[in-house]
């Protein structure tokens, strides 16, 4: 039986078949070189020297640092350029973006307010894309170049939503045809990966996103949160009061199925969707 170690591979007669020193080469032998503990031997450090071809430990050392340093970069420039980590990257600067809208409008509003204390009470229960609009028409100076970047902004952000929906789609076909793409990207960015959401259990989905309220519970016994980012959808959020806890729990037991299916095949599943669909809707009745 051959035996494979990382400076090389020692054959049923000795010889010795020494592996890459660096390159591309040495990096694609170390991702799949894999070593069962039950049948591994160790081998002497002469064969190891000779075969290896180093001079004294601290070589053998260099080397393996070397070539393990490597072999780290590549992994994680690998995971970072996987869809899910992209769109994950993405809802965090969609989020980015709604904080910085939120606090310039409410900065804008308060210094407009110095200048017109009436007009701010009249529409200050006014939506932050209409008041916006009607404080640039009356604004001057700086005040106006503030609001017109706070618009640029908004579009920016409608912008990137689209694309956030047309990843998730992509990325999540089964689980953004049950919340929606946006939903399900939010989803995916709160558990951190596709991997990470497709191991999670119906209940850690259902409150995915509601870490303050889970937290409060666990050390104040507050009551436990029925629900977390899928109230976001318009099932969870318009039900009836008294049944939006069920309702998040189904939806989220067929969300940590469409997850898998998500992770594991990446295409979407028609007649589970249809089958999980009605379901849902189920509940509602």
């Amino acid at each position: 039986m051959t035996r494979r170690y990382w400076w090389g591979e020692i054959g049923k007669d000795g010889t010795c078949t020494p592996a890459p020193v660096d390159g591309a080469a040495a990096l694609a032998r170390l991702a799949t070189l894999e070593t069962p503990m039950e049948s591994w031997v160790p081998a002497p450090w002469e064969a190891t020297a000779a075969c290896g071809g180093f001079a004294d430990r601290a070589e053998y050392l260099a080397r393996l640092h070397r070539l393990a340093a490597r072999l780290a970069a590549a992994g994680v420039a690998d995971a970072l350029q996987r869809p899910d980590i992209e769109l994950a990257r993405m809802v965090r600067a969609l989020d980015g973006l709604d904080e910085a809208i939120n606090l310039l409008t409410e900065r804008a509003v308060e210094w407009h307010a110095t200048r017109d204390p009436g007009f701010t009470r009249k529409f200050s229960s006014m939506p932050a894309r209409r008041l916006v609009p009607l404080l640039a028409v009356r604004a001057k100076g700086p005040l106006r170049a503030l609001l017109a970047e706070i618009e640029a902004l908004a579009a920016s952000r409608a912008a990137l939503a689209k694309d956030v929906t047309r990843a998730a789609n992509r990325v999540l076909p089964n689980c953004s045809a049950l919340v929606g793409g946006l939903v399900a990207a939010r989803l995916l960015a709160a558990a951190g990966s596709l991997d990470a959401l497709a191991r999670l259990p119906g209940s850690g989905i259902q409150v995915l996103g509601a870490r303050t309220a889970l937290f409060s519970h666990i050390r104040s016994g507050t009551p436990p949160p029925k629900h977390g980012l899928v109230f976001q959808h318009r099932r969870v959020h318009n039900a009836p009061p008294g049944r939006r806890g069920r309702v998040a729990r189904v939806l989220a037991s067929r969300l940590a199925i469409a997850a898998r299916i998500d992770r594991f095949r990446g295409e979407a599943d028609a007649v589970f969707i249809e089958v999980a669909n009605a379901r849902i809707d189920g509940v509602l009745e």
